[in-house]
């Protein structure tokens, strides 16, 4: 689902640069740099010069995966972050969700987490597949993509680009 979010937002002049963070040693805690050996840094470094910010998550007991959880925690650092303006250095970035199930409680938790720290969030912002309930079916199994689950993806993505294109022309005000 993640690729097919990527090459959404590809039809809009959208690059990406795909961060698998459960292959990266990601310490656990709510600072910018946990020290040696956290990867954090180097990826939040990443996630700065992103204009787009895609969360990707499988559920796992009705939850995002711990490895999804570690980045809610570490972008918690970024509330007290600001710019020269007194603005979140997230502000104007948006992000996104796309998960295959248990997607409303998911999706909730962890917008509200990326709204906290300063995300903007676009309408129609997550995009998912829900197979028949305790089914053995992954997405990727899938011959073809769903025509719901085609037509959220490419409104996700319009919707995205539209809002990450807004941000560079009329920034947030500061913060003073």
């Amino acid at each position: 689902m993640a690729r097919q979010v990527l090459d959404a937002l590809g039809q809009h002049g959208i690059t990406d640069d795909v961060v698998r963070v459960v292959d990266h040693d990601v310490k656990p805690g709510v600072e910018i740099d946990m020290g040696d050996g956290d990867a954090w840094p180097s990826i939040r470094q990443q996630l700065l010069a992103a204009d787009i910010l895609l969360v990707a998550t499988p559920t796992w007991v009705g939850h995002m995966s711990s490895v999804a959880q570690r980045v809610v925690e570490r972008l918690d650092a970024e509330i007290s972050e600001t710019d020269d303006e007194g603005r979140s250095v997230i502000s104007g970035k948006v992000a996104v969700v796309g998960n295959e199930d248990g997607a409303h409680m998911i999706t909730a938790d962890l917008m509200q987490a990326l709204d906290d720290v300063g995300f903007s969030l676009p309408a129609q912002r997550a995009t998912y597949w829900n197979g028949e309930a305790m089914h053995g079916t992954d997405c990727n199994d899938l011959d073809e993509t769903p025509d719901a689950v085609a037509s959220t993806t490419a409104t996700l993505a319009a919707n995205a680009a539209h809002l990450a294109r807004l941000p560079k022309s009329s920034p947030y005000p500061s913060a003073s």
